[in-house]
């Protein structure tokens, strides 16, 4: 019994520290304050990464939803503690389990992007947790199921069914009202815009262009800088592209231009874009003026370099007769 006892003292202090380093600077780790909990209850895992912003530029872990059988309940904010050059970052997240077993919580990637040299992929620990079940106590006798019991109705026990009839009525009258409209204006000559129309690529540097010239980081507003920013790439993606990114994370646009031909060769322009863009909106970190104006540069490159190559077919010359 005590020697069972020690190994699970050993095995907490294990739990409650994991830390993968990289270099003297670059630092990732995760720890959990549970190493079991039942069904239902509540842990708190903390992910923790130090920096040194002069050298490199760090992209924090994605933490999914769901992982090997445990739900996150709540993602706290990224809290910023700065140390001469160094800077930490700390993320406290609940996690809970509704199944009953032994599940593991799983490494976390961050990745950093070095002023200079190849990306380095930097992982905490994982940990397993015990989920156990309710405990039932089995001395008590079990309650008999109660026989059926008359209810009695009223025109209020309808009430729903009576807004729902309303409401489909209305739907009803809508649709021909609606198709009554369309017959009458189906014969009228329609709008045709004069003019050629804008590529995604014109669209693209004009909105560009027309954000520069608000200069909202200059009036301290970066974070919607940052987010008009990133919409309009999402929106030229689309367009040029056909790919949807309007409802994706920076790290599920990034792993789609890594399988796309045309967009792979330019996945770290994008990369660093995101990066600062991140960083402004969700880190509660002040990016430099340089790269403020960087992430603008960055985009107009991005579009200029994936702009499509019209082909013009040679025109033979006429033959003499």
């Amino acid at each position: 019994m005590k020697a069972r006892l020690y190994t699970y003292r050993v095995l907490l202090l294990l739990l409650l520290a994991g830390y993968t380093s990289f270099a003297q600077e670059e630092k990732v780790g995760a720890r959990i304050d549970a190493a079991q909990i039942t069904v239902g209850d509540q842990a708190r895992l903390f992910v923790e990464a130090q920096h040194n912003p002069a050298t490199s530029k760090l992209q924090w872990a994605a933490i999914p939803d769901t992982f090997n059988g445990l739900e996150v309940v709540e993602k706290g904010k990224i809290d910023t503690i700065k140390n001469g050059n160094i800077v930490t970052y700390k993320q406290r997240v609940l996690i809970t389990g509704f199944d009953s077993g032994m599940h593991v919580v799983p490494r976390f990637i961050f990745t950093v992007l070095p002023n200079s040299g190849t990306p380095q992929m930097l992982q905490t620990d994982s940990f397993p947790i015990l989920v156990q079940p309710v405990a039932v106590d089995t001395t008590k006798p079990f309650k008999g199921i109660k026989d059926v019991m008359a209810v009695e109705y009223s025109w209020l026990d309808y009430l729903g069914y009576i807004i729902l009839g309303w409401m489909l009525l209305g739907v009803i009258i809508g649709i021909i009202l609606n198709r009554r409209q369309r017959r009458k204006y189906k014969n009228l000559p329609k709008y045709v815009p004069s003019g050629p129309q804008e590529t995604p690529n014109e669209k693209a540097l004009r909105t560009l262009g027309e954000l520069e010239q608000q200069k909202l980081w200059e009036n301290n507003n970066p974070k919607e800088y940052h987010t008009q920013l990133v919409d309009i790439l999402r929106i030229y993606m689309e367009e040029r592209f056909g790919v949807n990114v309007m409802e994706l994370t920076s790290d599920e646009i990034l792993q789609k231009v890594a399988l796309h031909k045309e967009m792979t060769s330019h996945r770290m322009l994008l990369t660093n874009i995101f990066y600062i863009a991140d960083l402004a909106k969700f880190a509660k970190a002040q990016p430099t003026p340089q790269e403020h104006m960087a992430a603008m540069d960055y985009a107009k490159q991005f579009v200029m370099a994936t702009k499509p190559v019209v082909v013009v077919e040679p025109q033979n010359p006429p033959t003499a007769s």
